[in-house]
């Protein structure tokens, strides 16, 4: 579990055929490393991924074949040039985002990203070539003022399209600064997961709607009945 507050930035290359060697950068490398040990788990970019061996300023971990074919693990030179670190949540820790679980639900892309006077505007879209599940695991989440992670950064969503392909998010100079949005160009890859309390809510309403083709129409009499109110 992580809260999408973004620790380091790291650099990654292949160490095997499903093997990545993540090297932390920068002068905030010891957030990350000062504690490190092998089974922990680290968010890069979002994905969660398990410790198997300790280096210098970095470590090694391995990826599943799903893992690789559901986010920008994959397909490298389309992602950003760095990658976004995070260790785990401990107890007791602020959680300054929100609950991230390093489980990517798919891949979008950066259309655009505009600087104004006290933010950056940046939007992002469903991939040309992956449409078929963008809907249903990314799009239906979609609120406006809810929560998305983007490459394990957590932001607020400012606004979103009606049938749910884009959204945008304002992003402080902060933010911009010390994440790899900064490195991000249009076409770029990130990876996405949907607000897991979003997903737990569908899930409870969709059991309890007749069928979801063709749902009751949600009034006072029905929430009363299903014990709400």
């Amino acid at each position: 579990m992580f809260t999408g507050l973004v620790q380091s930035l790291g650099s990654i290359e292949s160490y095997s055929q499903d093997s990545f060697k993540i090297s932390v950068i920068g002068s905030s490398y010891e957030v990350v490393m000062s504690d490190l040990a092998i089974g922990d788990s680290v968010s890069v970019d979002g994905v969660c991924l398990t410790v198997e061996t300790i280096l210098d300023r970095g470590f090694i971990a391995t990826a599943s074949p799903e893992t690789l074919d559901r986010t920008t693990l994959g397909d490298r030179d389309r992602a950003a040039k760095y990658v976004n670190l995070e260790t785990s949540l401990r107890m007791g820790n602020k959680i300054g985002g929100h609950f991230v679980t390093g489980h990517i639900d798919g891949i979008g892309c950066l259309i655009e990203s505009i600087s104004t006077a006290t933010s950056w505007e940046i939007r992002f879209g469903m991939p040309i070539a992956m449409p078929d599940q963008w809907q249903d695991r990314i799009g239906r989440y979609l609120v406006s003022k809810g929560s998305i992670a983007v490459n394990g950064i957590s932001l607020t969503i400012a606004d979103c399209a009606p049938d749910g392909s884009w959204f945008t998010a304002a992003v402080i100079p902060h933010t911009y600064a010390e994440t790899n949005l900064s490195y991000l160009q249009a076409g770029n890859l990130v990876n996405l997961e949907s607000d897991i309390l979003g997903k737990y809510v569908d899930q409870l309403i969709g059991h309890r709607l007749p069928t979801r083709s063709q749902p009751e129409a949600i009034s006072l009499s029905f929430l009363a009945e299903h014990g709400y109110g």
